[in-house]
């Protein structure tokens, strides 16, 4: 029996505030052999390439689904590198962690809250329906039609928008 491990991924809560009010990026899946998620909607993310830094690796996949520039990733000023033995090793903390134990292919997805500059794409290779929404109208969805979320990304948006609730109250 093959082996086969969890691939490494990241994806990015994009925050911006248009008019006073705060917003974060949502996409749709647009993968030419996806067919299942397509269409699901979900936060800029993807797989980390070996040996890639992760805070690299998630500036590229949100350059590369959406064609903005991040200019801040929480927790990566934090970061704490060790370099022993041959090993270049990083530790940091995300926002949210998940893991999928069934569906799809086994990711470990590091989920990071952002900001970015930059002129959004109408499409890419990957995402169509590239937007801003407001936490209100992402709430309203989320509770709307769960289903209608790529589920990798829905805890983390959850634990997001109750994070934003707590604030307003």
């Amino acid at each position: 029996m093959v082996e086969v491990f969890a691939k490494p991924a990241v994806g990015a809560i994009i925050e911006k505030v248009i008019d006073g009010v705060s917003h974060i990026l949502i996409q749709e899946r647009s993968k030419v052999d996806d067919d299942v998620e397509n269409g699901l909607i979900e936060i800029p993310a993807g797989k980390v390439r070996e040996y890639e830094n992760i805070f690299d690796g998630l500036r590229r996949e949100v350059w590369e689904e959406t064609g903005l520039e991040l200019t801040e990733i929480q927790g990566e000023k934090e970061t704490v590198t060790c370099e022993c033995n041959g090993y270049t090793v990083i530790s940091f903390n995300s926002f949210y962690s998940s893991q999928n134990l069934r569906g799809g292919y086994s990711i470990m997805l590091q989920t990071f809250i952002c900001t970015a500059k930059g002129e959004l794409l109408v499409q890419s290779d990957e995402s169509i329906n590239i937007r801003w929404i407001s936490i209100d109208d992402l709430k309203f969805l989320l509770e709307k039609d769960e289903r209608a979320f790529y589920p990798m990304h829905i805890n983390a948006i959850k634990k997001y928008i109750g994070g934003k609730d707590k604030i307003a109250k």
